[in-house]
């Protein structure tokens, strides 16, 4: 019957690949496969101390880290990155983040890790926006991994864009921003702590310096769905 009420929905509004417009198929969820492959990886993870671990070594304890695309402007990434934040596109999230889990679980990434929490939005930001788009990344992680998603940190006052600040400026402007309302939820966890573009890592610096204080028997991986250069 399910199968039944999508073709026909697929007849009238049928569905296409976010970035090429094609036809999906079936078996093709928010993009279809020849855009998944073409989507630009960073293989850091492959890399030992690579660019995204050099960002944090030496600063937070962590257990690995990586951001998974290249992200840089003007790309179809970086336009389904913005359609998926200010757009209204919480599904591309959410895909994105089911192909980050998949190919990761494939390379042992999350060997170790038994949870995972998104960077938290400020109540009234979200409230704007209608949903935090790093929710929806992290549940495509869970989905993939199986890993569950927790809900024990938040943001507690609002902070500036960022897009201009220097690295220093970033730091000052995130100072107090977070803090951690259930840390029992984390002690003694392997937690994946996710975000959606790391540019100097000022916001998963901040967080994790959070977490590292408040519970610091808690294992962090540092995961990013893109990365820039």
């Amino acid at each position: 019957m399910k199968g039944l009420l999508r073709d026909i929905a697929d007849f009238f509004l049928p569905r296409t690949c976010h970035l090429c417009g094609c036809t999906l198929r079936d078996s093709e969820t928010t993009f279809c496969v020849r855009c998944i492959e073409t989507l630009p990886r960073s293989l850091y993870h492959l890399m030992p101390m690579n660019p995204m671990e050099r960002r944090f070594a030496g600063v937070v304890p962590f257990v690995r880290a990586t951001g998974h695309f290249i992200y840089s402007r003007n790309s179809e990434l970086a336009s389904a990155v913005h359609d998926m934040k200010y757009r209204q596109f919480p599904s591309v999230g959410k895909r994105l983040g089911e192909i980050v889990g998949e190919e990761l679980m494939m390379v042992g990434f999350f060997s170790g890790a038994d949870s995972i929490l998104a960077v938290p939005m400020h109540w009234w930001k979200k409230a704007k926006r209608g949903y935090n788009q790093v929710d929806c990344i992290a549940q495509g992680l869970s989905d993939a991994t199986g890993l569950p998603v927790l809900d024990a940190i938040e943001a507690v006052k609002p902070h500036k864009t960022q897009t201009s600040m220097t690295l220093e400026q970033r730091h000052a402007n995130l100072a107090g921003s977070f803090r951690v309302k259930n840390p029992a939820a984390l002690a003694g966890r392997g937690v994946v702590l996710v975000d959606d573009v790391c540019t100097t890592g000022a916001t998963l610096r901040a967080l994790a310096e959070v977490i590292a204080s408040q519970v610091p028997d808690s294992r962090l991986y540092i995961l990013s769905l893109c990365v820039t250069v």
